[in-house]
Formats: C-alpha cells, sequence, structure tokens
C-alpha cells in the first residue's frame, strides 16, 4: 500500500511540474493561434499561397500554427528541454532586450529565445540551401511563434515565468496571470477561430500599414510594455470589467498578429510584396 501511495505521490508531482513548464509556452489558445493564422491567410498574396504548399504538405495554416505546441508532449529531449525557450522572451526591464546582441543565421548561431528563433527561420527559409524538412519545420515554428510573441505575457519577467507564478480569480475560479491572457480572454467570447477571425480582421489599408510599419523587435517591446500594466493585478479578482478593458487589448493584439506574420510570409516568398501594403517595412540599415 505504501509504495502504491508513494508511486502516486510522484506521479501526481510530476504531473504538476510538467503542467507548469507546458503553461509557459502555450501562448494564446488553440483558438488564438488559429485566428492569428487564419487572418495571415487572409493577407498573403498569391505568389506566397502557391510558395508555402510544400511546407504545409496539405494542412492549412491555421492547422499547423498549433502544432510546436502539441509537440510539446514529445517525451524526446528537445521537445521537453531545448524548444521551451523557443516560445517567450523574459524581460524584466526593457533594457534587457538588445536585438543587435542576437547573431543568427541559417548557417549559425544558436536558439535561445523567441527573437532568435524568428531570425533563425526566416533565414532558413530564405536560404536556397534549406533542405525540404528544415524549411517544414522552421516554416511551422515561425507561424506559431509570430502569434506568441504578441501574447504580451510571453515577454514577461523571468522571476514569475510570465505571470504563471501570479494567481488571480476569473469568475471566481482559480488560474494565474499567463492563464488569464493565454487562453481564458480569448475563449470567453465562445466564438470558433473563423468567427472571431471574421469579426477582428480588417482590410483598412491605413491600418494595414501601420501594423506593417515594424519589424520583430518592435512587437516584443510592444508586449513587454502591455505586460508591464498588467503586472499591476489589484485584488486579482477578474471578473466583467476586466474582461471589458481587455478584451480590445487581445483583439489588437491578435490582429496585429495576423498582418504581421503575412507581412514576414510575403517579404520571405514574394520579391514584388509590397512593404507597407502586403509586406513589412524595409529593414533600416
Amino acid at each position: 500500500m505504501k509504495k502504491q501511495l508513494t508511486i502516486k505521490f510522484i506521479i501526481g508531482i510530476y504531473a504538476i511540474l510538467l503542467s507548469t513548464i507546458s503553461t509557459y509556452t502555450h501562448a494564446w489558445s488553440q483558438n488564438g493561434h488559429r485566428i492569428v493564422a487564419k487572418i495571415a491567410e487572409n493577407h498573403l498574396t498569391e505568389t506566397t499561397l502557391k510558395a508555402i504548399q510544400p511546407l504545409l504538405a496539405g494542412e492549412k495554416l491555421a492547422e499547423v500554427s498549433t502544432w510546436p505546441d502539441e509537440m510539446r508532449s514529445n517525451p524526446e529531449k528537445f521537445w521537453q528541454k531545448e524548444s521551451v525557450r523557443w516560445h517567450y522572451v523574459n524581460i524584466n526591464k526593457a533594457s534587457d532586450f538588445k536585438p543587435s546582441s542576437y547573431r543568427i543565421t541559417a548557417e549559425s548561431g544558436k536558439v535561445t529565445d523567441a527573437y532568435a528563433l524568428i531570425l533563425k527561420a526566416t533565414s532558413m527559409l530564405k536560404n536556397p540551401s534549406s533542405s525540404l524538412k528544415d524549411k517544414q519545420f522552421y516554416f511551422k515554428f515561425l507561424v506559431h511563434v509570430v502569434g506568441d510573441i504578441h501574447q504580451p505575457m510571453h515577454v514577461g519577467r523571468s522571476e514569475d515565468r510570465g505571470g504563471n507564478r501570479i494567481k488571480i480569480k476569473f469568475f471566481g475560479k482559480h488560474s494565474n496571470l499567463h492563464s488569464l491572457w493565454d487562453g481564458l480572454l480569448v475563449d470567453n467570447q465562445n466564438l470558433s477561430f473563423t468567427e472571431f477571425t471574421h469579426f477582428i480582421d480588417t482590410k483598412d489599408q491605413r491600418i494595414i500599414s501601420k501594423y506593417l510599419n515594424s519589424q520583430p523587435k518592435d512587437w516584443i517591446l510592444e508586449s513587454f510594455h502591455i505586460a508591464q500594466k498588467l503586472y499591476d493585478v489589484g485584488d486579482a479578482n477578474y471578473r466583467y470589467n476586466y474582461v471589458y478593458e481587455q478584451t480590445p487589448v487581445v483583439k489588437k493584439r491578435l490582429t496585429q498578429g495576423g498582418i504581421r506574420l503575412a507581412g514576414l510570409l510575403n517579404d520571405i516568398f514574394d520579391k514584388s510584396a509590397i512593404p507597407l501594403v502586403d509586406a513589412l517595412a524595409v529593414t533600416k540599415k
């Protein structure tokens, strides 16, 4: 009996630890990632849509958007240890983030966080020497991680694991700040990802140009500054007022993520894509 109880105890502790680790990597719910991907799909050029078909391998962009999270159940060391860091950037103060210090190319440089992943994936996808297998791998990760860094708590503080250790209540149910932003606020809308996409996507070229006038380093700092405000949890008992205040932020970040993902993919795969119309702003030298 004691042996059985001991085994159950160990399994229980392992499950708790595993859920804690996994929670950190799951930015946006499945619906959130699919919303970002579906919006992106709506803004891809015909050239890009054609170019990414071999990378999708018969799947839809929304399908592959959740793949890196689903692979976290894979017992291989890479998925359980190394890949975890690819989903977020820890920033305790704005000066901690130094984009110029990253030296990532298709041939060299270690992926240490989400920003490094975006640089690596972009280089791999632009490199004609990259294998199809490598391109498929980094393409799926890129689609996912662009969504990740638009979730503010994925650019949170290391000390609280991006809000995972900050306990809150959402309509009376215990949760944490990270999970609130991962999925609870999205899923609270009670919409499918296609319905949500239909409601928030835009064809307004002024808005699109504004969102495209940026680079991944800007998206990370945007999330960082939003996260600083979210850390002021007050009594941490969130109900209708919080939903009213923060749902517009959620919708904006999802829309920005989708349009910018499209801009990045168009920049990679379509040389004729126009900056601030189809593609991201031209990087300043």
